[in-house]
């Protein structure tokens, strides 16, 4: 059992527990009193596509060729964002590291998205040509020099790969990078120099192992695998398991949309410009690599004549402003089903950062808005609980005057708690209602990039992983235990025992939570313990005055 689960099932058994109590109170007020009065959370082959868009065919569209990656020519392009290496063979982009972006175990060096290697990390870009005599990902290319740089004022540096071949149609690969941006265009340009027409058609595809990104925890499992978005059918995740075996259910045909390969933060897709019929495709390949990819329509180049196809490629942090570079890129940050919740909770904690400079500080002033808004809800639970306490010695005279009949105990039960205006469950309404906000705030924090190595002071130089000396986790531990004895005791055994355990489990679990989730707990404890302990004691001097009346 995954501690996501364990967590989230510690969460409701937590709200059962609180529920249940309340409900003990209701129906039997008269336990409740006696302890009342004691204690006052990734290719070696083309995939063949089900339905070409154009009017080839598959069987003579699709050539097979044997991979000669390792006798190719690797070319190096640095931006002011992107290091990328190209291999000659293919032009398929071999390895990509994000320069903004430390990876996920040395700060000192940038994250490599892309990598072609063996074992746990294999991830490329690849592209080619559909069509007789046509370059694939598996053909060799010539490339105009080694190494390219960004330098100056240049708005974009761009690599030239011309095909080899004899074929008429002449195709050259041109791949450009673009300054501060995590966009790379990748493009044929195609020349008829024959006597007939010619027909092409194009792919675009991303590969990849299924094993997660380096230094993920397996505390906190993330999604890895591809995505498809379109227009119609909107946002769908497509899991490699589903791939392999072959129930992936995804929209195959459309004229618009994206189609990557998602994994915790980053995201690589490819962004087709014009809005015209291609098909997606997804395919399980040999090594425990897995594609996925879209065809584009089929041109037909004039004798003479030249032409340009192609795809945007974007490999870089998953953010929620995606949708600006394509509609529905920004989905792929993965808030998970209380996504409603998340995405605002994460739009007021970026205001305060963008006012504080520091994510830590935004979470506290997160949390006491947060905490402002379910006031009147607290302060309602608390004064009720107060009043519980408050009134046990009368709970205890009706107890003794009808003792002997139930029916005419929870009677006067009743009527009591509607005099003084008391609501038994109330105790439990203040983390019922804060759970989906919890759960919200957790993956907000999660599936955030920007709190990747955010520091909030001290010792804790990454919100976003766990406190590594586990001193967060203790202080909110203890908060809990304060919280808890501000409570009456549950009448019933195992309840309290439950109770006594709950900020032990909690504790524990926390040691593996982001920073930030478990700061957090903390402030929300910290302020629900103020503010209880502020209306329990109003509630007993109001009380103590009334009585100095009579």
């Amino acid at each position: 059992m995954d501690l996501q689960r364990l967590f989230l099932s510690l969460i409701f058994v937590f709200s059962l527990v609180m529920v249940w109590d309340g409900w003990q109170r209701y129906q039997h007020p008269e336990q409740y009193i006696q302890q009342a009065q004691q204690n006052v959370v990734e290719n070696k082959e083309l995939p063949k596509p089900q339905a070409m868009p154009s009017a080839i065919s598959a069987q003579a569209a699709i050539t097979q060729q044997p991979a000669q990656q390792a006798a190719g020519r690797i070319i190096h392009v640095k931006t002011d964002t992107l290091e990328a290496e190209i291999s000659s063979i293919g032009g398929d982009i071999v390895r990509l590291a994000l320069l903004k972006h430390p990876d996920g175990f040395d700060k000192n060096k940038p994250l490599v998205l892309f990598h072609r290697g063996e074992g746990t990390h294999n991830y490329v870009a690849q592209s080619g040509l559909l069509g007789a005599g046509l370059p694939n990902h598996n053909s060799a290319f010539i490339p105009e020099q080694d190494r390219y740089e960004l330098s100056g004022n240049a708005g974009q540096v761009q690599v030239r790969l011309r095909a080899e071949g004899e074929a008429a149609l002449k195709a050259t690969k041109i791949i450009t990078f673009h300054k501060g941006s995590y966009l790379v265009d990748v493009a044929y340009e195609l020349e008829n120099t024959g006597q007939q027409a010619a027909k092409a058609s194009s792919y675009f595809q991303l590969v990849r192992d299924s094993a997660a990104l380096a230094g993920s925890s397996a505390f906190l499992p993330t999604y890895v695998g591809a995505a498809v978005y379109t227009e119609k059918e909107k946002f769908q995740k497509v899991e490699f398991s589903e791939i392999e075996k072959g129930k992936a259910e995804y929209p195959k045909q459309a004229d618009d949309g994206w189609i990557g390969i998602l994994q915790h933060y980053f995201v690589a897709a490819w962004l087709p410009k014009e809005k015209a019929n291609r098909e997606y495709f997804t395919r399980k390949l040999d090594g425990g690599l897995y594609s996925a990819g879209v065809v584009l329509p089929e041109l037909t180049i004039d004798p003479g004549q030249k032409a340009l196809v192609g795809s945007t490629l974007y490999a870089g942090p998953a953010q929620v402003n995606l949708d600006k570079v394509a509609p529905g890129l920004g989905l792929t940050v993965d808030y998970g089903w209380l996504t409603i919740l998340s995405a605002p909770l994460f739009w007021v904690m970026t205001l305060f950062n963008d006012w504080t400079h520091n994510w830590g500080i935004a979470i506290i002033l997160l949390t006491v808005l947060i905490k402002l808004l379910f006031f009147p809800l607290s302060a309602a639970s608390y004064r009720s609980m107060a009043k519980m306490r408050v009134v046990a010695p009368k709970l205890e005279k009706i107890k003794q005057q009808y003792g002997g009949d139930r029916e005419k105990l929870n009677r006067a039960m009743m009527e009591l708690y509607k005099t003084e205006k008391i609501n038994p469950l109330g105790g439990c309404l203040p983390v019922v209602v804060q759970i989906p906000v919890f759960i919200a705030l957790y993956w907000a924090i999660l599936a955030s990039v920007e709190l990747r190595y955010a520091p909030f002071f001290g010792w804790i130089t990454d919100l976003s992983a766990a406190d590594p000396y586990y001193i967060l986790p203790l202080i909110m531990g203890a908060s809990m235990i304060i919280q808890m004895r501000l409570n009456p005791k549950p009448p019933d055994p195992l309840q309290a025992k439950i109770m006594q355990i709950m900020p032990i489990a909690f504790s524990v679990i926390f040691f593996f939570f982001p920073a930030g989730l478990v700061l957090y707990s903390i402030v929300n404890n910290a302020l629900s313990i103020g503010q209880q302990w502020y209306i329990t004691r109003a509630a007993e001097n109001e009380n103590k005055g009334e009585a100095a009346k009579r």
